[in-house]
């Protein structure tokens, strides 16, 4: 099964010609936007403007719009247009609940990785802690997803794969506070250095435990992230 990593769209100079910039791509690179922190929670999202930053007509705007309020990233407010989802206490909580049962069965899963599935993780593990050396939190974050998805997609269960990959651009936006401590970036290293251990020993259970605590780390810090902005919107 193919990955489609977050960064899979391209910016509006370096992407595809005018021509093929249809409904899919346009919907890409606003994800992209939403997920990068370049279009924050609560924030407008204006067809024209978006319209030229892309170079594309409104109308692969507006179906690209559509696409990604389906998938739960904007919302459409009569008389305001879209806005980028913001996320409420009792939703976030809800993702992680989701996550938690999810990525459990996924991770069961996973068949014995061989040497090259294993090169890839490792591969990525190193991007993950070098973006956390140069302290580039937009890249680690990003590396981050690779790295985890690196393992998910290796799964029988696609759908719920897709289902997890949804969860993950929901609450991505949130992630970046939690980076910002050296201490936490040294943590997740040393996190997922243990969870390729367990890869190569094939213990499917230490790895459910390992990704358990990771992923309780991501969800405290968040959660302050979530709070503060709630208040400021207040």
């Amino acid at each position: 099964m193919s990955r489609r990593s977050t960064r899979a769209g391209d910016s509006a100079g370096t992407g595809p010609s005018p021509a093929v910039r249809g409904a899919e791509w346009v919907a890409t690179e606003i994800e992209r936007l939403i997920v990068t922190g370049d279009l924050l929670p609560g924030q407008p999202v204006r067809q024209e403007l978006m319209a030229e930053r892309l170079g594309v007509s409104r109308l692969p705007i507006r179906e690209g719009l559509r696409q990604l309020a389906s998938q739960g990233l904007v919302e459409h407010r009569r008389n305001v247009g879209y806005t980028v989802v913001r996320l409420e206490q009792s939703e976030f909580d809800q993702i992680y609940l989701m996550r938690h049962a999810l990525e459990r069965e996924v991770l069961a899963s996973l068949p014995v990785f061989d040497a090259d599935a294993l090169a890839e993780i490792r591969m990525l593990g190193e991007r993950v802690a070098e973006a956390a050396e140069r302290g580039d939190l937009l890249e680690m974050r990003l590396a981050n997803q690779d790295f985890h998805f690196a393992m998910f997609d290796r799964s029988p269960l696609g759908l719920v794969v897709s289902e997890i990959r949804r969860l993950w651009r929901l609450a991505m936006p949130y992630h970046a506070a939690y980076l910002f401590d050296a201490e936490v970036r040294r943590r997740v290293i040393a996190e997922h250095d243990a969870m390729i251990d367990a890869l190569a020993d094939h213990d499917n259970e230490r790895l459910i435990a390992l990704m358990n605590e990771h992923r309780r780390g991501g969800e405290a810090g968040t959660n302050m992230l979530l709070r503060n902005t709630t208040r400021e919107g207040s």
